[in-house]
């Protein structure tokens, strides 16, 4: 099956395997670099997470092209809360006009919406608009994005386990199966490519106990530059791994 992407810097076709072959049912992005790009241009890193905001689009639509049927994207860490309050209040108004200007396109593309994190945490007109997004998207079929927002790894598994103690759940019914219906991920399948732009090589407390079999994939690209090209770059280098999942070949 071959699928033609345009983007504003090229245009060209890529062979891809077929859907049903190897292209990965979930893709997991931690997006990386937006300050820095917004530096490298002498501009305030807000301006690096506007431009960001464009790549969200772009990766969102391409992932639905492809045939991904669940893309996460690691927007805000509970560690962000560490980064000054004038930057910290910047993304949340950038976060809700986002979801307001959003909602049309996820509406056409049938993508329906969730969101993963300690939710509580964020702005109430945050909390506000992402309700009403993920009303309004949960009857589409096409493709979930799942938006990790105040999130970290450590609190997921921390709260599974206390709500786990807190149903009395005998020691000898918790396998991984159980506990994994206590993640906030319940019902969705673990992904099977992770993604990190900018360079770094760590995963950053991100989706711990899902990624244990994840391929990884590492850039240099910043987010704001990166494009659809480059995620079928992604897919690409997926498709010529070797998953074995500890057996031998």
């Amino acid at each position: 099956m071959k699928h033609a992407f345009t983007t504003k810097r090229e245009s060209f076709n890529i062979m891809i395997e077929p859907v049903n072959k190897s292209i990965p049912k979930h893709i997991a992005i931690i997006m990386d670099g937006n300050g820095r790009w917004a530096e490298k241009k002498g501009k305030l890193r807000v301006f690096g997470h506007r431009n960001g905001i464009k790549s969200v689009k772009e990766i969102v639509e391409g992932s639905a092209e492809l045939g991904i049927k669940y893309l996460t994207l690691f927007a805000f860490s509970t560690e962000n809360w560490k980064r000054p309050k004038r930057e910290i209040n910047a993304l949340m108004k950038l976060l809700v006009n986002s979801i307001k200007n959003e909602k049309q396109i996820l509406m056409k593309n049938d993508i329906s919406v969730k969101v993963i994190g300690e939710i509580d945490t964020l702005p109430r007109a945050c909390i506000m608009e992402l309700r009403s997004l993920i009303k309004e998207t949960e009857n589409n079929k096409k493709m979930t994005l799942i938006l990790a927002l105040s999130y970290s790894s450590r609190w997921e598994i921390l709260h599974a386990v206390k709500n786990i103690i807190h149903q009395n759940i005998k020691t000898d019914d918790i396998n991984e199966e159980l506990f994994s219906q206590y993640l906030a991920t319940k019902n969705v399948p673990d992904p099977e490519l992770i993604i990190r732009t900018s360079g770094e090589f760590r995963v950053s407390n991100f989706l711990l106990w899902q990624i244990a079999y994840a391929e990884l994939y590492f850039t240099e690209t910043l987010w704001p530059d990166f494009r659809k090209s480059d995620l079928k770059k992604a897919v690409l280098e997926y498709q010529k791994r070797d998953r074995r999942f500890g057996k031998v070949h």
